[in-house]
C-alpha cells in the first residue's frame, strides 16, 4: 500500500531523515519508534506532502506521491492526525468532525461517516454540540482521530496520539487504534511510547537520528536486547 524509498530531508541544511524506507502493507498496523528529535514527525509530515523529500520516492497505491500537493495526498486516501490534534477549539464537536470531510461532495457518505464515528466514540457523540476546547485531553484526542476519519482515508497515520494522556485513557487509544484496523483502515503509528506502539502494532521500525537502525514484528523487537534497554525500561 505505502512504501517509502530512501527518502532523505533536510531542513536549513540540517539532514533530518537519512536514507529512510519503509512500509505499510494493506491491513496492517506499523509503528515508528524512536526518541524526541528522531525524525518520526519528519517522516509523517513527508508522506502528507507537507515537507518535500530532498532524495528518495513515496509511493502510494503503484502512485508516486513525493510532488503531490497534501490536499490531493488526503484526496488519495491518506489521513494525517498531527501531534497536537489541532482542532478549532471554539467550534462544536460536530463542525470540527464535518471539516474531516471537507473534501467529500456525497452528502449521504459524510451523513454515514459520522454515525459510523459516533457509534466508534460514543463520547463525540454525546458531545456534538460542546466546543472541542471544553473536552478533557483523551476525548479531544479522539476528535482529532475521528475527524481524520470522516474522510474515508484507506491509510491513517496518527503522530503521538498518546501524549499527555493518562494511563487509562492511553490504554484506550490502543482499542480505538485496533477497531479501526478492525474495520479495514491501515495504520501508521507515531509513538514515543514504546510499550504502547508494540503492544497495538504488527511490525516496527525503529529511527536514530533520521535512520531506521532496526525493524521486524513487534514481537520480535520487544524482545529486542537493545530495544528493550533504549525504549522500554528494561
Amino acid at each position: 500500500m505505502l512504501e517509502v524509498k530512501d527518502v532523505g530531508v533536510r531542513y536549513a541544511g540540517a539532514v533530518v531523515l537519512n536514507g529512510v524506507s519503509l512500509n505499510v502493507n494493506e491491513g496492517e498496523i506499523v509503528t515508528i519508534i524512536g526518541s524526541n528529535g528522531a525524525g518520526k514527525t519528519t517522516i509523517l509530515r513527508t508522506i502528507s506532502g507537507l515537507k518535500r523529500p530532498a532524495t528518495g520516492e513515496i509511493i502510494f497505491q503503484g502512485k508516486k506521491i513525493e510532488k503531490t500537493l497534501a490536499q490531493d495526498v488526503v484526496k488519495m486516501g491518506i489521513g494525517h492526525v498531527p501531534e497536537g490534534r489541532n482542532l478549532f477549539p471554539g467550534m462544536p464537536v460536530v463542525d470540527n468532525l464535518k471539516l474531516g470531510a471537507y473534501l467529500q461532495r456525497d452528502k449521504n457518505q459524510i451523513a454515514q461517516n459520522l454515525e459510523k464515528i459516533f457509534r466508534t466514540f460514543p463520547v463525540l457523540k454525546a458531545r456534538k454540540n460542546q466546543h472541542a476546547g471544553t473536552l478533557s485531553g483523551g476525548e479531544q484526542q479522539m476528535l482529532a482521530i475521528a475527524r481524520a476519519l470522516m474522510g474515508s482515508p484507506l491509510l491513517l497515520m496518527l503522530d503521538e496520539p498518546s501524549t499527555g494522556l493518562a494511563p487509562i485513557i492511553v490504554r484506550e487509544i490502543g482499542k480505538i487504534v485496533r477497531e479501526i484496523n478492525r474495520s479495514g483502515t491501515s495504520v501508521l503509528l507515531i509513538e514515543q511510547n514504546a510499550r504502547l506502539a508494540l503492544k497495538v502494532a504488527h511490525r516496527g521500525y525503529v529511527l536514530e537520528t533520521g535512520s531506521i537502525v532496526a525493524e521486524g514484528k513487534s514481537d520480535d523487537l520487544m524482545a529486542d536486547t537493545r530495544v528493550k534497554k533504549a525504549y522500554l525500561g528494561q
